[in-house]
């Protein structure tokens, strides 16, 4: 059974090699690939009222079947801005989903984990990996199982303004080359 994850591209952060001329000013190119993330999530701080949509049959190959769910979300920042956490809950016909995020900076490697848990069966999820670029998109991946078959996933969160997000994940059963789409979420700020 799929679980519901709120789960970016890893940021490569160009070559760790040593210039001759040390004393040069960095241009713009390097200026963002040395660009410290620990603040992207900081657009999230707060309380949301959430819609979700959740494909319930996912890399079946069967017609779609969705189920809708309503409710909040509560984002808190962590350790000054370095980690956050999700506090999901919603409800629709379907029944109830709710979780938890931990969302963790590494400064080392300028990207972030995204792990979540389900209340429902207490486990973590294997976590998705990225960061956000310049058009302040998140892209993560990652490596899951759905039900015994090995799975990609893919997570994006798209700000689309200061009081609205995307989140979007998505599985692979090719490793990648071809994506289904099987979570969206929108937040509307309510605090």
């Amino acid at each position: 059974m799929m679980s519901a994850r709120l789960l970016v591209l890893v940021l490569l952060m160009g070559g760790a090699g040593v210039s001759a001329t040390a004393h040069s000013a960095p241009d713009a190119s390097s200026a963002e690939a040395v660009r410290d993330g620990q603040h992207d999530f900081d657009f999230e701080i707060g309380t949301w009222a959430t819609d979700v949509r959740v494909l319930r049959n996912p890399l079946s190959g069967k017609q779609p079947v969705w189920a809708e769910y309503r409710g909040t979300s509560l984002v808190r920042s962590l350790m000054d801005g370095r980690a956050n956490s999700v506090e999901l809950s919603v409800a629709g016909p379907a029944g109830k989903i709710e979780g938890i995020s931990l969302r963790l900076y590494d400064p080392g490697a300028r990207r972030w984990s995204l792990n979540f848990a389900s209340l429902r069966d207490g486990a973590l999820t294997p976590p998705v990996i990225g960061g956000f670029g310049a058009d302040g998109r998140g892209v993560f991946y990652g490596d899951d199982k759905l039900g015994e078959r090995p799975i990609r996933v893919r997570f994006v969160i798209t700000p689309v303004s200061a009081d609205e997000a995307r989140f979007e994940q998505a599985f692979s059963a090719d490793g990648g080359a071809t994506w289904e789409v099987n979570w969206i979420a929108v937040d509307r700020r309510t605090a």
